[in-house]
C-alpha cells in the first residue's frame, strides 16, 4: 500500500503485479482510509475493482499516512545504539513525538538546516497502526498493526542535545521519512521481528541490524504506550534504530548536501532520500 500523487493531490494506491491501483479519489491518501476503518479486506477489495492503474516508476510518492493522529517514536531500543549514546540503557520504552511537518517521503529532498550541520541518519521500521485501543494486551497488541515501512528518523543531533528534551532536533521539517510501501501485516513475521534492516549513505552500508534485536518488541510498545494514551487507527510508531549513526562514529558522519541515504528492509522495501542543502531565505 502506498500514497501517491495524482493531479497534484494524494491517492491511495496498492501495489498490483508491477501496476499501482488507485483505490480511492484524488484527496485521500492511505492513512485517511485508516482512519475511516477499513481493514485488510475493504483493501483487497478496492484493489481488485480498480479501474486506473500507474507505472510505479513514474510515480511521485508521498508520505503514505500524509497527517496521522499521533506519530509516536521509540528511542534507545537497540542495545548497541544505546552504547554509542551519551545514555544508559532504560527499562521502560523512551518514547518521544514528532509532528506531521516532520514527515517526508520516498525520494523526496531532506534538507540539511541552514543553523547545523549535524543532520544524521537513523534506519528503523515504521509501524502503521489499522485500530486503536486503551489499555491493549500484550498478547493482543499485533492485532492492531495494519502492517510496516521503512523509515528515516532523521535528527539534527545539535538540536537534539540543546536541552533534555529531544523534540526540536527531531521536528525539523521533512526529516522523518518513510514508505514508499506499507506491507501489511499478513506477508510478515509476526511484529515484523527476524527481518535484516540496513542503512546505506552514498552506497556504503552504515547500519545493519535484525529487527529481532530491539528491545522493546512491538507488541510490548503498542501495549506499554496504550496504558497511557488511547491509540488511533492510523497512528504510526518509528520503532528505533540500531548502532552506526552518525554521532556515534569517530570522526562523526553527518549528512551533506550531494547525499543519497537509503533505508532497506528486507521484505519491506527501500526508501531513499536526496540530502540538500536548506535554500537561503528571500
Amino acid at each position: 500500500m502506498a500514497t501517491v500523487q495524482i493531479d497534484g493531490a494524494p491517492c491511495a494506491a496498492a501495489l498490483q503485479q508491477d501496476r499501482l491501483a488507485l483505490l480511492a479519489a484524488p484527496g485521500t491518501d492511505l492513512g485517511a482510509l485508516l482512519r475511516q476503518g477499513l481493514g485488510l479486506a475493504d483493501f483487497q477489495r478496492l484493489a481488485a475493482s480498480a479501474t486506473v492503474h500507474v507505472d510505479p516508476n513514474q510515480a511521485v510518492f508521498l508520505s503514505p499516512s500524509i497527517e496521522p493522529p499521533k506519530i509516536l517514536c521509540v528511542g534507545l531500543n537497540y542495545a548497541d545504539h544505546t552504547k554509542e549514546s551519551p545514555y544508559e540503557q532504560p527499562d521502560y520504552p523512551t518514547l518521544f513525538l514528532r509532528v506531521a511537518t516532520s514527515l517526508g517521503a520516498h525520494n523526496a529532498i531532506v534538507h540539511r538546516p541552514a543553523v547545523s550541520d549535524s543532520l544524521d541518519f537513523e534506519g528503523e521500521m515504521v509501524v502503521v497502526l489499522g485500530k486503536g485501543g486503551r489499555d491493549i494486551p500484550k498478547d493482543r497488541a499485533l492485532e492492531h498493526v495494519f502492517g510496516y515501512a521503512a523509515g528515516n528518523e532523521i535528527s539534527v543531533r545539535e538540536y537534539q542535545f540543546k536541552s533534555p528534551q529531544w523534540t526540536v532536533g527531531k521536528n525539523f521539517d521533512g526529516t522523518g521519512t518513510w514508505g514508499p510501501y506499507v506491507v501489511t501485516a499478513d506477508e510478515l513475521p509476526p511484529g515484523g521481528r527476524g527481518l535484516r534492516l540496513e542503512t546505506r549513505l552514498n552506497g556504503a552500508t552504515v547500519q545493519s541490524a535484525s529487527t529481532t534485536d530491539m528491545l522493546f518488541d512491538v507488541a510490548t510498545v503498542i501495549s506499554t504506550v496504550s496504558q497511557a494514551i488511547t491509540l488511533q487507527a492510523g497512528d504510526i510508531i518509528f520503532s528505533g534504530t540500531p548502532a552506526g549513526v552518525g554521532f556515534g562514529r569517530t570522526p562523526k558522519l553527518y549528512m551533506k548536501a550531494g547525499d543519497t541515504v537509503e533505508v532497506e528492509i528486507e521484505r519491506i522495501g527501500l526508501l531513499r532520500n536526496h540530502i540538500l542543502d536548506q535554500p537561503k531565505a528571500g
